[in-house]
């Protein structure tokens, strides 16, 4: 498929698209996914309450295949076999043979709408299942291969608990739970202007749908693309959300479809957020799926949560190592702290929940050196000794009396083996942080518009990927300062920017 004809079919899909949104108000991922389940042959459920254009969306969306055969009818308990797939032939009956008449019903179509397709019953199960996956219909005899491009299913309910509804629930790549219109004035130019009924303009042809679908065969993925999905197989499954095999095959040639109509060379990351459409089987996992395919697309499948968390890990174990218990308590004669006192505690009710001052103290050695680091003329009190013996010491005062005393010494730097196991990490957590960092500096500049030049993410979705990658970048910056923190506490021989000989007993 030559570089103009992929201009010209994408400018086409463009124009479908604004034209349907200006007339359906907040279904733009609804669009898209009805024109990507087209294009890649693949069928879409629309679920949701009555009243919310389920079933005109679908018709209109028909509408646009030019030189396509369309189907639609309104299923019940009670619909019989000859409604769908067409009446049985006289003339062959006269031949003691069993065949329907199939032009003009499903067999011979390109488009189907299946309105309340879970009110089909076992008659005519069996023969939906079949055309919907093999695309074949068994009449009498005859195999007969069905140019079925699409069907599209709506229902108000999701399937009962039933085998054969499961299975054709299955079928259903796309799916999505339609609701009532949110925003008030999207809601009053529905109710009170006059439009006349839309008519889409701008058409597809069945060839257009034939040769994109051969080009996106030839479509290579990227391999961070395959990183962000084995990631997210075992998130799902991690949260018992389970995805057949044949269903990620499936998933893996839409995403060359779509990537083929952006005029794209290869699949890239951002096209694997229309995977949220795709995943879920109750409407309740769609955020849990949403948010685990986001954060990976936003990432390049790299876990900056979890970067910040192994980071947060060493930082609490290299303090861990170097914190000792104090044999005694010691208290800040210049810092206080606020202690809420319980209502009607004082002796006069009109101090009753007043706060009182409260001095600060210490029961590890780490943080009385970080505090005597940061305010090195402060004096310190031990015990609930605040006599003059005890009540006005330097901190090299201290160390003495718990030498003196308990035979303590203050621990300054890591153990020798310690030392270098946590040397080795920092070094490993640093480069993860410096590849992250490159990966998303070469990447800011480019982001929006890659996001503005790919036709298949919506308004929304471009929003919350804008704002959630800010927040990878402020990610990174905390990230780095708690690496530049554990980096102070392994240097020698430094500690938080004191010189080891400052901290001397007299």
């Amino acid at each position: 498929m030559e570089f103009m004809k992929i201009l010209e079919l994408k400018n086409t899909i463009l124009n479908i698209k604004q034209e349907f949104s200006a007339y359906f108000k907040e279904r733009d991922a609804e669009i898209n996914g009805s024109l990507l389940a087209l294009l890649s042959g693949e069928h879409i459920l629309l679920l949701g309450p009555p009243g919310t254009a389920k079933t005109l969306l679908a018709s209109k969306i028909c509408e646009t295949i030019e030189g396509g055969n369309f189907f639609h009818y309104l299923l019940t308990r009670f619909s019989t076999p000859e409604e769908v797939f067409g009446p049985l032939s006289l003339k062959a009956l006269e031949r003691d043979e069993f065949s329907r008449r199939v032009e003009g019903y499903l067999p011979t179509a390109h488009i189907a709408l299946l309105d309340e397709i879970f009110k089909a019953n076992s008659s005519i199960l069996n023969s939906l299942l079949t055309v919907l996956n093999e695309r074949k219909y068994h009449n009498g005899k005859e195999v007969m291969d069905v140019p079925l491009f699409s069907v599209f299913g709506a229902s108000n309910e999701l399937p009962e608990e039933d085998e054969s509804l499961e299975a054709l629930y299955d079928r259903f790549l796309f799916r999505y739970s339609v609701d009532y219109i949110q925003h008030e004035e999207n809601l009053e130019a529905l109710i009170f202007e006059n439009a006349e009924d839309f008519l889409p303009s701008t058409k597809l042809s069945v060839e257009n749908i034939k040769e994109i679908q051969k080009k996106a065969k030839e479509m290579p993925v990227d391999p961070e693309v395959r990183t962000i999905i084995r990631g997210l197989r075992r998130e799902l499954k991690n949260s018992n959300i389970f995805v057949s095999d044949r269903r990620w095959k499936k998933i893996i040639n839409v995403l060359r479809v779509a990537s083929a109509v952006n005029g794209h060379t290869s699949v890239d990351r951002m096209t694997v957020v229309l995977l949220q459409h795709m995943l879920w089987d109750l409407p309740e996992q769609k955020e849990t799926i949403r948010k685990l395919i986001l954060d990976r697309v936003i990432s390049g499948g790299t876990d900056t949560g979890k970067l910040k968390q192994n980071v947060l890990d060493l930082r609490n174990s290299v303090y861990s190592c170097l914190q000792q218990e104090l044999p005694d308590l010691v208290s800040c004669n210049k810092c206080f702290e606020e202690e809420k006192k319980p209502a009607g505690g004082l002796k006069s009710s009109r101090f009753a929940g007043m706060t009182a001052p409260k001095k600060l103290t210490f029961n590890n050695a780490l943080d009385l050196l970080k505090h005597h680091t940061e305010f090195p003329s402060h004096t310190y009190s031990l015990g609930l000794d605040y006599g003059n013996t005890n009540g006005s010491l330097t901190f090299e005062a201290v160390a003495e009396q718990f030498r003196r005393r308990y035979g303590f010494e203050f621990k300054l730097s890591l153990d020798y083996g310690d030392k270098k196991l946590y040397e080795k990490e920092y070094e490993h957590l640093e480069e993860r942080l410096n590849y992250f960092r490159k990966h998303v500096q070469e990447e800011e500049k480019a982001l929006e518009e890659t996001l503005r030049e790919n036709i298949w993410i919506s308004g929304q979705d471009s929003k919350e990927i804008l704002v959630k990658y800010h927040s990878k970048n402020t990610d990174i910056y905390e990230i780095a300062g708690h690496l530049n923190e554990i980096r102070a506490l392994l240097e020698k021989p430094k500690i938080f920017d004191v010189e080891i000989e400052e901290i001397k007993v007299a």
